[in-house]
């Protein structure tokens, strides 16, 4: 095999109240990158599609390409890629875009050199491509991007990730609102320090949502999806977050909050549609258009295409 096409799909990271260790996957949107191993030694990104022209070709500056090179210097391989990146989802839309191209990329190019690692060992290279998009190697969009499913970041160092059972008839709603928030300025507004009653508060929270998802308790799912920490700071770079969220609630979702540093937000429940039209007219009253994905989670992560 000299070439491969993979798709990655788009994941929603903190769940609400487990900030940076918590994320799953859904269907739709993602990113699809090809790749063609050549004989001569080298990384080149060939095209880039779907982006606009925002995005860099220099090899040192997209995640596709970073993980890939690291991936290559850990196997210490002479062969060259040439990598085509399609762009399928919105940049800066909290949807984790530059985690699904790294994804990916590793994901294809390990299958291309008949598989010398396991999948879960790809996860390190994927982590240094978040790294140099964001300024921090985490692992919330990522992980569930490669793995599938709902995943929890136990420990950084060392790296341990569990993937968690979750409901079959759960959906997500993910409504993206046509404004755009830098990874990087989102991270840089949060608070450095936090009270001691308020991180018991996203303890409890965190638990309780990890054991609604496994014991398929609705109600606890719903009652666990509370941030007291991160989406009081974030929502205030979306507006109108606050009514989106209360109608989505009243429409009948479990919980909603904040995909990842935003400005996308999703909701969790078992009446998808009607919690996806509200939502969207909230952001219409308010003259900013949007789009809308009702996806179940995504249990199975990268999809090879062709």
């Amino acid at each position: 095999m000299k070439s491969i096409k993979v798709f990655a799909p788009a994941t929603v990271a903190n769940v609400t109240c487990g900030f940076d260790i918590l994320g799953f996957a859904v269907h739709e949107p993602g990113d699809e990158v090809l790749l063609k191993l050549r004989d001569s030694p080298g990384v080149n990104i060939k095209e880039i599609k779907g982006d606009g022209g925002l995005l860099p070709k220099e090899v040192e500056k997209n995640t596709v390409s970073v993980a890939i090179q690291e991936f290559i210097n850990h196997l210490n391989i002479k062969q060259g890629v040439d990598i085509y990146l399609h762009k399928k989802m919105p940049l800066g839309s909290g949807l984790g875009s530059s985690a699904a191209s790294a994804v990916a990329g590793v994901y294809g190019l390990n299958i291309l050199l008949d598989s010398p690692l396991e999948v879960s060992d790809l996860l390190t290279f994927a982590m240094q491509g978040e790294a140099m998009a964001c300024g921090e190697a985490h692992a919330d969009n990522v992980a569930p991007a490669l793995l599938g499913g709902f995943v929890l970041i136990r420990s950084y160092n060392p790296l341990d990730v569990i993937k968690i059972d979750a409901p079959k008839d759960l959906y997500a709603t993910i409504i993206h609102p046509h404004i755009e928030i830098a990874t990087k300025d989102a991270r840089s507004i949060l608070k450095k320090s936090l009270l001691l009653k308020d991180a018991v508060q996203q303890w409890g929270n965190v638990a309780g949502l990890i054991t609604g998802l496994i014991k398929e308790d609705y109600s606890l799912i719903g009652r666990s999806m509370e941030d007291v920490i991160i989406e009081p700071v974030r929502s205030m770079l979306i507006p109108g977050f606050d009514q989106v969220k209360a109608a989505a609630l009243q429409a009948g979702a479990l919980g909603c909050g904040i995909s990842g540093s935003g400005p996308s937000i999703f909701s969790l429940s078992r009446s998808a549609n009607q919690v996806a039209e509200v939502m969207s007219k909230c952001f219409q009253s308010i003259n900013i258009s949007s789009d809308r994905f009702i996806s179940k989670v995504n249990q199975q992560g990268p999809l090879i295409i062709s």
